[in-house]
């Protein structure tokens, strides 16, 4: 589903990725993990096509979306889904018209079609009976799965997640982990996740990578990370002073 190919990114003189290469594959759950400030949410906004890279390929279906045009990017994107860090809800109008959205922007549906896939989004994410509330009336976790909701609208292909359990305490993490793995079992998606929330990935990921000093520096299996010897995977998972990674 996604492939890059020596990716790289440099704002002045700080580079920011360096030669990323990885594939994901179609219907896999995936995770991208690293520090704070590692270049996590750089790369998502490339893999969305937000930012073009100073060289390398970025590929959707072995399309190259670099360089790509407006009109044909556009094409792409209505494939993809987006969880947003903080949900990114529109304050102005209600839950029901949030996850309608995507529906009246890119799909001509009649008013009660509309209303039946809102339904049956918003029951996927175990939000009936919220229909008619305000972002600002909604608990952190309320707003992560009502963007969960609004992302899955138009039935995409691939879905991605940036820091979706940000902010959140460990029981509402819990269920949003929870509803990641549930929805991605009634469509084969391709999930890819971007988060440093380290047990929670792992327990619902086929395939993470840590990126470190703009790079890949390993993926694997949940379980082949847990298993690593490598110094900077080692450190990440305990957290430890002692390491590559350098303490700021």
């Amino acid at each position: 589903m996604i492939r890059l190919e020596d990716v790289h990114k440099q704002y002045g003189h700080q580079k920011v990725l360096d030669g990323v290469s990885f594939e994901i594959r179609t219907g896999s759950v995936s995770t991208i993990m690293g520090r704070s400030g590692a270049g996590k949410s750089v790369l998502i906004r490339h893999l969305i096509g937000l930012e073009t890279p100073d060289s390398g390929k970025i590929l959707i279906d072995n399309s190259n979306i670099v360089g790509m045009g407006a009109r044909e990017l556009n094409k792409i994107r209505r494939r993809f889904g987006v969880l947003f860090q903080e949900g990114a809800l529109f304050d102005s109008v209600s839950v029901k018209e949030n996850v309608a959205f995507p529906l009246r922007e890119h799909l001509k549906l009649s008013e009660k079609r509309i209303a039946d896939v809102v339904h049956e989004k918003l029951a996927l994410v175990g939000m009936t009976g919220h229909e008619d509330k305000y972002p600002a009336a909604l608990s952190g976790g309320m707003r992560k799965r009502v963007g969960l909701a609004r992302a899955l609208a138009l039935d995409p292909e691939l879905v991605f997640f940036d820091e979706p359990t940000s902010g959140l305490d460990p029981i509402t993490k819990g269920v949003i982990y929870r509803l990641i793995e549930e929805t991605h079992s009634v469509r084969s998606i391709t999930y890819v996740l971007v988060s440093h929330d380290i047990e929670g990935v792992l327990d619902v990921s086929d395939e993470v990578m840590l990126l470190f000093e703009g790079k890949i520096a390993m993926k694997g299996t949940p379980e082949e990370i847990r298993s690593s010897a490598d110094p900077a995977v080692r450190q990440f998972l305990t957290g430890s002073a002692e390491g590559p990674m350098a303490i700021e």
